[in-house]
């Protein structure tokens, strides 16, 4: 019967294999982020981060000391099982976003979640998480009501803009060559733009400081002239931008167009360090300053940032950024709570989340590590301050972290 059973086999084209080894087990994650539209360029660089993360996860990388699951191969509680991610366009929709968070988890049956970047878009697809009792993991959002919600299933693992703004106080408090009292924000009014002004309201009064001009603009608007005019006009000593990258390049243009420069210039991060700003608009925006989260400059404290960034840079042809190295600790994360829950069953990967120590030295952001509290924001998180020379951005606050003696060069100035 047995060789009658092979002849049949062999006739089909079918290979009977004594003892062949088990179909190598998979961990599918989803991830939801804009691949398409104005945030594409963006989106692209996110989806590269995740992809080198998983390529950290399923390789071996003895070379990256202390970061967990880099030294093995695989997931080891989970019988060395490969993580898998199955990329979603949100297209920088929210409605976009949330039809694909329902499409990733009820046919794709994902394990988890991560994403979205846009506040907006996290938002709306972190929502059905909750419903469906799916763990979803955020990198990159920084508006502060999204761990507000009282939900069980989210975790984020970037500072919040209440952290951000704070850091931004403390930054211009150090400032003495130039006055840092008058301030204007300049945002788009979507989450991100509008909590990046209700955080100013609350730091800039505990500062000392007053807010002298509150510009909310559509986002992708095709002119921005009307706006740029009523920040020239309110002449702040600072202007705090909250842009996604094609308005950041519209208001940098428009502002240049007009001839008018604050002597402050501060993003709030988001398309100011977008690889498609610094290429297209980056010679004419010299010494902008950005909030951020990392620095490929910080490598001589922390040698980690060079080796992952090398790692980026062979893969892509950029430096990671505040933007994807984020992206890419959040996976990290995510895969080391599956791997210490050794299970896929979302409960036991929730409370390894929420179970989440991590230290400085087992993280590649320059943080005090990662651990969570009740709302699921990382309580070990810190922003920075970098400062754009070349098309390079360089760290100068923390003064611990400073590259170079000196002070940033101000005022901002046309070149």
């Amino acid at each position: 019967m047995k060789r009658l059973l092979a002849v049949l086999l062999s006739c089909l084209g079918i290979a009977l294999a004594p003892n062949a080894p088990a179909q190598q087990k998979v961990v599918t994650i989803g991830a939801i982020y804009p691949l398409t539209g104005a945030l594409a360029s963006t989106g692209t660089e996110l989806r590269q981060a995740i992809e080198l993360a998983v390529d950290v996860i399923n390789d071996k990388h003895p070379e990256l000391k202390g970061i967990p699951l880099a030294a093995g191969a695989g997931l080891p509680r989970l019988d060395g099982a490969k993580v898998k991610v199955i990329f979603a366009d949100s297209q920088g929709s929210p409605s976009v976003g949330q039809a694909e968070a329902q499409r990733l988890i009820d046919h794709d049956h994902v394990v988890a979640l991560i994403g979205a970047y846009q506040s907006a878009v996290t938002k709306t697809t972190s929502r059905i998480a909750e419903q469906r009792g799916i763990p979803y993991m955020n990198p990159e959002s920084s508006s502060p009501d999204l761990t507000e919600r009282g939900y069980k299933w989210f975790f984020r693992t970037t500072p919040n803009d209440d952290t951000f703004i704070g850091n931004m106080m403390q930054f211009l408090d150090g400032i003495k060559t130039l006055p840092t009292k008058r301030i204007a924000v300049v945002y788009e009014n979507t989450d991100f733009g509008v909590n990046t002004y209700k955080a100013l309201q609350k730091y800039a009064k505990q500062a000392g400081r007053v807010i002298v001009a509150n510009i909310a603009y559509s986002a992708g608007a095709p002119s921005l002239n009307s706006e740029t005019q009523r920040l020239a006009a309110a002449k702040p000593d600072v202007a705090i931008f909250a842009s996604y990258t094609s308005d950041a390049m519209l208001f940098v243009r428009t502002m240049h167009q007009l001839n008018y420069a604050p002597p402050i210039f501060l993003a709030n991060d988001a398309g100011f360090i977008d690889p498609r700003f610094v290429s297209e608009v980056g010679a004419e925006v010299q010494g902008v300053l950005t909030r951020d989260v990392w620095g490929n400059d910080l490598y001589t404290v922390k040698p980690v940032i060079k080796q992952v960034n090398d790692m980026f840079k062979t893969r892509t042809g950029n430096d990671l950024n505040g933007n994807s190295a984020r992206s890419l600790q959040g996976m990290l994360v995510l895969a080391d709570a599956i791997d210490r829950a050794g299970s896929t069953k979302p409960g036991a990967i929730r409370a390894a989340l929420a179970g989440t120590d991590l230290t400085a030295d087992q993280i590649v952001m320059p943080w005090a590590g990662v651990k969570f509290d009740a709302t699921g924001q990382n309580v070990k998180g810190q922003g920075l301050i970098l400062q754009l020379e070349g098309k390079q951005y360089h760290t100068v606050w923390p003064t611990r972290y400073k590259k170079m003696q000196d002070l940033p060069k101000l005022p901002f100035t046309w070149k």
